[in-house]
């Protein structure tokens, strides 16, 4: 049987669209950590539990909630609650209604610190991802961004706009 020299899988196009995606999914992340932890002493992760936290409906969430929003296991977010408590800038609370369920509480002090850290975070998310698009290309990002999260877990994507809840 003849050997291809061509690998099967992507086709050429695929590959190169392939290799530009991955390399931002590795250069993205890290520069939104750098700047984080420099500026402010998060990581991209632990701004985006406080971020969630910020805007849900009395700065609280079901734990399991919360790692949904941030695509995370329970494990990793109970550490990164952790190192939040530590900080004073979260706290964990039994929920009233369910003694089963951990709640995360924002503290005043967690609000402060996302308030101080969110400029300059949406600062380089503006440089870095919008500034370099037409308004056109920026809509069509978030549809492509949208369709592949869907193809992922259509039950897991979360938007600024979307409606907190503490409920499963």
């Amino acid at each position: 049987m003849p050997q291809s020299s061509e690998p099967s899988g992507l086709s050429a196009t695929h590959l190169e669209v392939w290799a530009s995606v991955a390399t931002l999914l590795e250069r993205l992340p890290a520069a939104l950590d750098a700047q984080l932890q420099r500026d402010s002493g998060l990581t991209h992760f632990e701004h985006g539990l406080l971020f969630a936290l910020d805007t849900a409906p009395e700065r609280t969430l079901r734990m399991s909630t919360l790692a949904g929003y941030a695509s995370s296991t329970l494990s990793r977010l109970s550490r990164a609650i952790s190192r939040l408590e530590k900080k004073g800038w979260v706290r964990r609370e039994v929920d009233p209604t369910d003694g089963r369920v951990t709640l995360a509480v924002l503290t005043d002090a967690g609000h402060d610190a996302v308030a101080r850290s969110t400029p300059a975070h949406h600062a380089l998310v503006e440089r870095l991802v919008f500034e370099p698009l037409t308004e056109q290309q920026i809509r069509q990002l978030g549809t492509i961004s949208r369709r592949i999260a869907e193809a992922i877990d259509p039950a897991a994507t979360w938007s600024p706009g979307s409606r907190h809840t503490s409920s499963p």
